[in-house]
């Protein structure tokens, strides 16, 4: 493999420690902001939509303000979230450079997204499911777990699935100030050295990348509709 990419990419095969170093980087972001944010992001949708007025379980307090704090980091840029939450970031994690430095902003910037994309796919959950659930005696966790989450799986994977490839898309614009990874490397090796063939790579790999997340989520996504079309 690395004959093949020297002969294709000869400025990569040159910084090639320094490569890995970067895929290393961006697979550590991903997966560690990926992770607090399907847990932050999904408990903030689904309280959502559980406190709403004509919710199972209506607060108003609550509401209104996971409505203020979703709405306020929707709407700044990414790239200036990064700079904003640096104080923050540092009295957390000690710096503001690096995988470290990046993991606080990354979450920030993904989880008002996909705690949209959470409430919009449990609001379609059928109304009559719920009254139903609720007429048999189940509580606001029971109706959460056997409804809502249950009813609304496909449509969870595929939001989960635009959050990931977003979060790629973040991972990389982390990468211009400091985070490390791929986007770091196109711009420190590529881009102001001139070459590039690094350039070239690193879209390709991006693009392989989100190629399979999206083929991954398309696949479990039509898989658990038909497993809920065969149960019925």
């Amino acid at each position: 493999m690395f004959k093949l990419i020297s002969g294709f990419f000869p400025n990569v095969a040159n910084y090639w420690d320094i490569f890995m170093q970067a895929l290393q980087a961006t697979y550590q972001m991903f997966f560690i902001a990926g992770i607090l944010t399907l847990l932050i992001g999904g408990i903030f949708g689904i309280a959502l939509v559980v406190s709403k007025l004509d919710g199972i379980k209506p607060n108003r307090g609550v509401h209104f303000i996971l409505e203020i704090i979703t709405n306020i980091f929707r709407a700044v840029p990414f790239i200036i979230l990064l700079i904003f939450l640096i104080p923050l970031t540092r009295s957390i994690t000690g710096t503001s450079i690096g995988v470290k430095g990046a993991v606080v902003p990354l979450v920030f910037g993904a989880v008002p997204f996909y705690t949209r994309q959470v409430e919009t796919a449990l609001a379609d959950v059928d109304a009559g499911k719920i009254e139903a659930a609720r007429s048999m005696g189940s509580g606001t966790l029971g109706i959460v777990f056997r409804v809502y989450l249950h009813e609304a799986l496909p449509d969870l994977i595929r939001v989960t699935t635009i959050t990931a490839i977003s979060l790629i898309g973040l991972t990389t614009s982390a990468g211009a100030v400091g985070a490390g990874g791929i986007g770091s490397f196109a711009i420190n090796y590529g881009q102001n050295l001139h070459y590039q063939d690094i350039v070239n790579l690193c879209v390709i790999l991006l693009l392989i990348i989100v190629s399979l997340i999206q083929l991954l989520g398309n696949t479990l996504s039509r898989a658990t509709v038909n497993k809920e079309l065969f149960h019925k």
